[in-house]
């Protein structure tokens, strides 16, 4: 029998703490990844693909929030569907979430060792990704307070070498090379660049990962969520949009590092300054992977917890009051992931499960506010429902065009939904409560339910 504080975490975390996740886990976006979207839509018809996304991402935040306040459970989206929608619910919205930021953690993790291996041509990009795995798992594994203070540190400097790459290459913009060729696919481009612009803002909802270690999350979590997406939106536009008025914006749309490229057109490839930004992403890349590893490891905590993962992935570590068994999970996954050298792919399967998970949440909020009129709501989704309508159907939108243009892709994300499912009806998980307040209709006394063997 463990004991009961087994399975507590630890409540330290403050609203700068929360900014600095939410930033430090979405920043990387504004380094890498978006650029590709010049390549299937120009920079006018990329522009109108972010604004479509950042109204998506806006109008989710603003709704999310009422169920991070309202249920503040360490699962996120698989909590709110559970107690929305049961148990299938659950299954299918932490699927999502776990695919979301476990393949997003060795996406970034091959990013950070393709830099490496662009500054020192020695170094293996496969190897320096092990190493930066490694060094994060154990330093999430110290304790959250540690590793939340940690992505305050690397998140300012990110978000600072973001600000002064817009200040060295603002005098160099010019319009008539942002505006050349603006939109040589049509509409079609537009539909084809919405995964890409999703780039830019993907995990901030991981702050709900970190619920149960908040002081005082009624009040905390809504600062900390608003105030990261105000900052994120200002970098993406800036970043994007300075970016593309360096050069011919298609010499950078096939790039994996167009930021420092960019810094070299605009002030010669033997500046100073542009050796500098030669290392342009590391801060940024090393926040959101620090970031993806302490909000994946809290969502293999929840599920465990409740019983839809083995259960010794909840134990909390007695010295540093962390998950540790669910923090070694998720790197052995991503070791996995890192061994088959699919980046691409990876990066795709984790956009897929993020709109897959927004698409659940915002049903949940919809069907909560029928089921349980009465539910504490300390921050109301605003413009309710207008917010939430809105953010779900642009996520399905989303959901289409990742489907359309990365068939075989999404298949894969179904297929393995669909053995989830399967196993979990064969053990008849379905009819088993999970016996936990935060996820029921009722509070109850919790119970000890039936592990996973």
């Amino acid at each position: 029998m463990e004991k009961p504080d087994n399975k507590q975490l630890k409540r330290v975390l403050k609203p700068v703490h929360l900014w600095a996740i939410a930033v430090g886990l979405v920043i990387s976006g504004e380094y890498f990844g978006w650029n590709f979207g010049w390549a299937v839509s120009g920079t006018i018809g990329f522009l109108i693909a972010t604004l479509v996304i950042t109204v998506m991402y806006v109008t989710f935040i603003f709704s999310y929030t009422e169920l991070t306040t309202s249920i503040p459970h360490a699962g996120g989206a698989f909590a709110y569907s559970y107690r929305a929608m049961g148990p299938f619910g659950g299954l299918i919205a932490g699927y999502a979430t776990l695919i979301d930021f476990l393949f997003a953690t060795p996406a970034i993790a091959f990013a950070l060792g393709s830099y490496l291996h662009f500054l020192y041509p020695g170094m293996d990009v496969f190897w320096s990704a092990v190493f930066f795995n490694v060094v994060f798992i154990v330093l999430n594994i110290s304790g959250v307070k540690e590793s939340a203070t940690f992505s305050v540190f690397i998140t300012i400097l990110a978000v600072a070498e973001l600000l002064l790459f817009m200040g060295v290459v603002a005098p160099h913009f010019k319009m008539e090379n942002y505006l050349n060729n603006p939109m040589p696919f049509g509409w079609g481009g537009v539909f084809a660049a919405l995964p890409f612009a999703v780039w830019f803002y993907l995990a901030i909802e991981g702050v709900a990962m970190v619920a149960e270690e908040v002081k005082d999350p009624k009040r905390n979590i809504p600062r900390g969520y608003i105030s990261s997406l105000a900052t994120l939106v200002f970098l993406a536009l800036g970043v994007m949009i300075f970016t593309g008025g360096i050069t011919d914006w298609r010499k950078l749309s096939g790039l994996d590092y167009p930021l420092p490229e960019a810094v070299g057109i605009a002030l010669g490839k033997s500046s100073g300054l542009t050796k500098l930004f030669a290392s342009i992403g590391l801060f940024g890349l090393i926040a959101s992977f620090h970031g993806t590893i302490l909000a994946s490891s809290r969502q293999v905590f929840a599920m465990a917890r409740s019983g839809y993962l083995p259960r010794g992935l909840a134990v909390v570590n007695q010295k540093f009051k962390t998950p540790h068994w669910a923090i070694i999970a998720g790197g052995v996954i991503s070791f996995l992931a890192l061994y088959t050298g699919t980046t691409s792919q990876i990066i795709i399967l984790s956009v897929m499960g993020a709109v897959v998970m927004y698409m659940m949440s915002m049903i949940s909020l919809f069907v909560l506010r029928t089921k349980e009129p009465n539910l504490e709501r300390p921050f109301k989704a605003t413009f309710y429902p207008v917010f939430p309508a809105i953010a779900l159907v642009l996520s399905a939108v989303c959901m289409v065009a990742i489907m359309y243009y990365n068939f075989y892709i999404s298949l894969i994300f179904f297929a393995g939904l669909a053995v989830c499912v399967i196993i979990f009806m064969l053990m008849g998980k379905h009819k088993i409560k999970i016996l936990d307040d935060a996820m029921l209709d009722t509070p109850r006394q919790l119970e000890a339910i039936t592990p996973i063997r």
